[in-house]
């Protein structure tokens, strides 16, 4: 792969776990998104969920692999599905690439333990989690993908972890409110305090419009590929141990915690991306509740002007 793939303006997919709620998946425990995988019934809502991102403008699309961590299965006690679940996501996004050639298929690596929060395990147990999964995706993806991952020391790992497979990667970073990483530290040590020989990028990931904007100067001064995988959930900055909360959760869907706004429709969506397209961003997506819709009209700016 085109370690400079990035530097032309590309379009990324959405929101996968919410849109396949929105569509009719029913929630099962905590597995969200995983749960399309496990029960076969909801296999071709999936593929099809695929292909209405790549049919919006998508050009990449992410594994279904957010909540297919060990972490998240052991919790609904499916960890025995752990190898199932994860080469099943691949064979699903792999079925919709042979019907869509040009685009590209990203493994995605999340937070391996608790989300929106820092892993404070030790390093050894951290680099396992990643490395068994990015094994199980390598095969179908072109690139690896870190998604919403809150320390250096978590990007460090994963970075490690990977590094048998030879592939690049894109690094999505989580802030929740203000300019730091939940572990405190800041955007750019991602870069200066780490050693990157495949990075094709940096954006940040299930964050708010107005608080990626915060962040627009230090991101776009770091000089690589920059850009934003935007959610619209009202609260952004969930309290501590949310995940732990969300574990007991009677709905199975983070809306229950975080919220929707009502305000981020498509188009609205789109006049922030075309605000950080014109200062240089070039990788433009969606996370948690941005629809294919959204994925359109964030397309358009890039085929209509």
């Amino acid at each position: 792969m085109d370690l400079n793939f990035f530097k032309t303006t590309r379009i990324l997919d959405g929101g996968m776990g919410q849109e396949l709620l929105a569509r009719g998946m029913k929630p099962n425990g905590t597995l969200w998104s995983a749960n399309a995988l496990l029960n076969e019934e909801y296999h071709k809502l999936l593929l099809d969920t695929h292909l209405d991102f790549i049919q919006a403008g998508a050009e990449v699309i992410v594994t279904t692999t957010f909540t297919t961590r060990k972490t998240r299965l052991k919790d609904n006690n499916v960890e025995d599905k752990f190898e199932y679940l994860n080469k099943k996501a691949g064979e699903i996004a792999l079925k919709a690439k042979k019907q869509n050639p040009n685009i590209l298929v990203a493994g995605g690596l999340p937070p391996q333990y608790l989300t929106y929060e820092a892993d404070t395990r030790e390093v050894d147990e951290i680099f396992e989690n990643f490395y068994s999964q990015a094994k199980l995706l390598n095969p179908y993806v072109d690139f690896f993908y870190f998604d919403v991952l809150s320390s250096v020391k978590e990007f460090k790992i994963a970075i490690n972890s990977i590094k048998e497979f030879d592939k690049p990667y894109l690094v999505g970073a989580h802030i929740s409110e203000g300019k730091n990483l939940p572990s405190g530290e800041k955007i750019s040590e991602i870069i200066t305090k780490i050693n990157h020989e495949k990075l094709l990028g940096i954006i940040l990931s299930c964050i708010s419009p107005e608080n990626y904007e915060l962040n627009l100067d230090e991101i776009k001064s770091l000089g690589i590929p920059f850009g934003f995988k935007l959610n619209a959930f009202i609260k952004t900055n969930p309290k501590p141990n949310y995940t732990s909360a969300y574990n007991v959760s009677k709905t199975g869907n983070p809306n229950e915690f975080l919220g929707v706004r009502e305000d981020l429709t498509p188009k609205r969506m789109s006049e922030f991306a075309k605000k950080f397209k014109d200062v240089g961003a070039t990788i433009l997506g969606g996370c948690c509740e941005t629809r294919p819709e959204h994925i359109k009209e964030m397309s358009n700016l890039i085929y209509l002007f």
